[in-house]
């Protein structure tokens, strides 16, 4: 019976070791169990902040991908515009080199024989002229009318003077505001007038653009822009008309189709603007009168184009 219960109270303390043993085991379990959770949910949620940032960052590339795509766009198209206003300001500026003097700028340099009358710049023919024997009584200077038969007019001759001694462009100057009365408001009146005063206004902040229309488009690009017409009839006169040109108002992405007529007429507007612009800024160095008889070529411009009349595309 000793034996008995001796074995009897060893296996209890044994079980009750094994008892605390697993117990421990238990716990020890639980808490590993607790850490393997906890760092599924840290590597859950570090998985997605890295996904997230991941996606933010290929986003914020695509937008600088975009913007600088937009801004080389807009720097080509102002680069092909300064190009073109370049070209056109050096037909239009008088020079004169010690190579190959011009001999409108220095007069002494003609013969006697050839002093009378001068023809002008190549590119301004109508700018040649002799004075007029008719008094202006704005300039107090004599104006004679040159070989051609062309004669200053005395009331325009004023109003152009008044306005070159401070050019602006406040349309209430007799000079501007006759010149938008009778020839840029005509030629800028079409069919379609509610097009017609966005083109007005686009001309005048010079934000307007004229494309050629491409023959053909590549299949592998796709147009996102809004087109209005189409190449067989004009937006702003509404007739059906072949129209190889387009226009483009300000940073829109829609398209205009134009006839030939329409550019002509948008075209001899935008010409006259961008001289008056380059009196306004100084760059044309000319006498008042070579300088009113080019804004008359280009005012004649405008009414043969508000007319019907425009060069033959090629």
């Amino acid at each position: 019976m000793e034996i008995r219960e001796k074995g009897s109270e060893f296996l209890k303390e044994e079980l009750h070791k094994a008892q605390k043993e697993l117990k421990l085991k238990d716990e020890e379990c639980e808490r590993l169990s607790k850490v393997r959770e906890q760092l599924e949910q840290e590597l859950e949620e570090l998985t997605a902040s890295l996904f997230e940032e991941a996606h933010k960052m290929v986003r914020e590339a695509n937008m600088k991908q975009a913007a600088s795509e937009k801004q080389l766009k807009e720097a080509r198209g102002k680069i092909d515009m300064l190009q073109a206003e370049v070209t056109a300001l050096k037909t239009l500026v008088i020079t004169s080199t010690p190579a190959s003097p011009n001999r409108e700028l220095h007069p002494q340099l003609l013969s006697p024989t050839k002093a009378g009358p001068r023809k002008g710049h190549l590119r301004h023919k109508s700018t040649s002229s002799t004075l007029c024997p008719a008094v202006c009584p704005a300039a107090g200077h004599i104006l004679t009318p040159d070989k051609e038969g062309k004669e200053v007019d005395t009331t325009l001759f004023a109003e152009f003077q008044a306005w070159r001694e401070s050019p602006t462009w406040d349309k209430n100057s007799p000079f501007l505001e006759r010149v938008y009365r009778e020839d840029v408001g005509p030629c800028l009146d079409f069919t379609m007038q509610e097009l017609s005063a966005l083109v007005r206004a686009a001309v005048e902040d010079n934000t307007l653009t004229i494309e050629p229309v491409a023959s053909q488009t590549p299949p592998t690009v796709k147009v996102a822009a809004v087109e209005y017409g189409s190449t067989n009839t004009c937006a702003l006169s509404g007739l059906a008309r072949v129209c190889r040109h387009r226009i483009r108002l300000g940073d829109s992405e829609s398209h205009y189709y134009i006839s030939p007529s329409s550019r002509a007429r948008i075209t001899a507007v935008c010409n006259f603007f961008t001289y008056i612009r380059y009196i306004q800024q100084g760059l044309v160095r000319q006498d008042a009168e070579p300088m009113f008889w080019e804004i008359t070529r280009l005012r004649k411009e405008m009414s043969l184009a508000k007319l019907g009349f425009f060069p033959q595309e090629t």
